[in-house]
């Protein structure tokens, strides 16, 4: 019997490499304070809001726990990937990495999938707190799909936006300009529904991707199915993923 010392250069197959880095992303974005405030605290105080007080504002809880978990898509997909993105082109993290058999490609991947844990964790996590407060949903297996195919196109729109933002900015700028988006974005569409602007503004809010997936997931709760947000959110992540890869650098 003999043994082999010969060392093995060969990287590890792709899929564990990117799963690797998707769980290091999601870790890392665990452990920020700031995120975890945009993550968790802020929606649930809304979702509790709502249960309390909703009733006085008009936005009861039925209508504001679908409208909670699309802006918990909002946050984790735009603000918190751009945030996260700028600061590592700012200490060369990513052309770094780069260089490693991960790859440019495998980076991408894995902060995509990284993302997608954290929102598919917001998403649990709220949902069982809506229920607990007291949310009844009456969705149909119809309702379900048009919702989730329109909230992975959101995503991957917001996914764009934010590395767009973050690929072609300063760090600070990107902070700056992430938040803003952020407090922007919330009202149109994503926690207030589009029949609530006024009558000349509804075709616009509805033609934005926060407008789409609000609307999408709030009927979803209701058991209907709308068509028209899946071309929205269609067309939007398809721009904003093709801005990202015109306008994003390795380097700041």
């Amino acid at each position: 019997m003999s043994i082999d010392f010969t060392p093995d250069a060969r990287p590890a197959p792709l899929g564990r490499r990117v799963w690797a880095h998707a769980t290091t992303e999601a870790a890392l974005i665990l452990r920020n304070g700031e995120q975890a405030l945009l993550a968790v605290v802020i929606p649930v105080a809304i979702l509790v809001g709502a249960r309390f007080f909703g009733d006085r504002l008009g936005l009861g809880l039925d209508e504001s726990a679908p409208s909670v978990l699309a802006l918990a898509m909002w946050s984790s997909c735009l603000t918190t990937l751009a945030i996260a993105t700028g600061f590592e082109r700012r200490y060369n993290v990513l052309e770094r990495m780069a260089a490693t058999p991960l790859g440019r490609p495998g980076i991408l991947l894995g902060k995509g999938l990284g993302i997608a844990l954290i929102t598919l964790g917001q998403v649990v996590v709220l949902t069982a707190v809506a229920l607990a407060l007291g949310w009844r949903p009456t969705p149909t297996l119809g309702s379900l799909s048009v919702a989730l195919i329109v909230s992975l196109l959101a995503m991957g729109a917001f996914a764009g936006l934010g590395l767009a933002v973050a690929g072609s900015l300063r760090p600070e700028a990107t902070l700056a300009v992430a938040n803003l988006l952020y407090l922007v974005g919330m009202p149109l569409g994503v926690l207030l529904p589009v029949s609530r602007f006024p009558e000349w503004a509804q075709p616009v809010v509805a033609a934005l991707p926060t407008g789409a997936l609000g609307e999408a997931l709030r009927a979803a709760a209701l058991g209907e199915a709308l068509g028209w947000p899946l071309a929205v959110a269609a067309l939007w992540c398809a721009a904003t993923l093709a801005l990202a890869w015109k306008v994003f650098t390795w380097t700041s």
